[in-house]
């Protein structure tokens, strides 16, 4: 493990992974810094969600270096031991209780010893109480907090699926393509919603509407055939002839 790991909240280091032969990461190496936020493109096939299988342990690598917060091997854990340690992961497709309204549905996800039936009977602490209001003022739904779930909008639930994440105090969010489907006022306001997060926790955003990661404004991973093409800048990356060949020329 070479000095770039001490420091980091996220390392991965010749990560590589193979399903019948074909080889879906190959020598993945990537640094993400405590309080970064991260976006990932690439083309369909790059290795994009296998990268957060692997962090999230659902996948096991075949080779490489996964280490959380500079001390935890993330390669010897399960997926339970990992979200414990506070990564959380957001798919592309939300899933929220849409029989219970938007305040229960975070009062479920809250990090606290204590059962569903005293979340959903709202015997909460006060403290409790705070965070909720806290959580749904960050996601945009404190006008919706008595709302069903199954009312929200496509993106409205994607929020409320973020929040239920921000209930677990991650401190790394994995974010699976949160513009899909959504308006452009929608997509706009997630950015925004991203960036606040972004002012406590690390995110890395997986996404390939590229006007909304340019409204990210953040460093840019390009990931192909399972491994890092370019770095940096939208713009520079945007302007590199490889990425442009590979993605962007499509």
């Amino acid at each position: 493990m070479d000095g770039r790991a001490l420091g980091s909240l996220l390392y991965l280091d010749g990560v590589s992974v193979s399903f019948d032969g074909f080889k879906a990461l190959n020598s993945l190496s990537l640094v993400i810094e405590p309080g970064e936020m991260r976006a990932i493109i690439g083309p369909n096939g790059a290795g994009k969600t296998t990268m957060m299988d692997v962090i999230t342990g659902k996948t096991r690598p075949d080779d490489g270096v996964v280490v959380f917060n500079a001390e935890t091997d993330l390669t010897q854990l399960d997926e339970a031991a990992i979200a414990e340690l506070g990564i959380g992961r957001k798919f592309q497709k939300p899933t929220v209780f849409e029989s219970h309204t938007v305040a229960d549905n975070i009062a479920l996800a809250l990090k606290a010893p204590r059962s569903a039936f005293r979340a959903l009977f709202h015997l909460l602490s006060g403290a409790e109480k705070d965070r909720i209001e806290e959580i749904l003022t960050t996601i945009r739904l404190a006008g919706k907090r008595d709302m069903m779930a199954a009312d929200l909008s496509h993106g409205q639930k994607q929020w409320l699926e973020i929040g239920m994440l921000l209930a677990q105090e991650p401190k790394l969010l994995l974010v699976d393509e949160p513009a899909a489907g959504m308006t452009d006022a929608e997509t706009a306001a997630t950015a925004e919603l991203l960036r606040d997060i972004a002012r406590e926790k690390s995110v890395v955003v997986v996404e390939h509407d590229m006007t909304f990661v340019r409204d990210l404004g953040v460093k840019v991973t390009v990931l192909h055939e399972g491994s890092v093409l370019a770095e940096g800048p939208l713009d520079v990356v945007s302007a590199d002839h490889r990425v442009i060949e590979v993605y962007l020329g499509r």
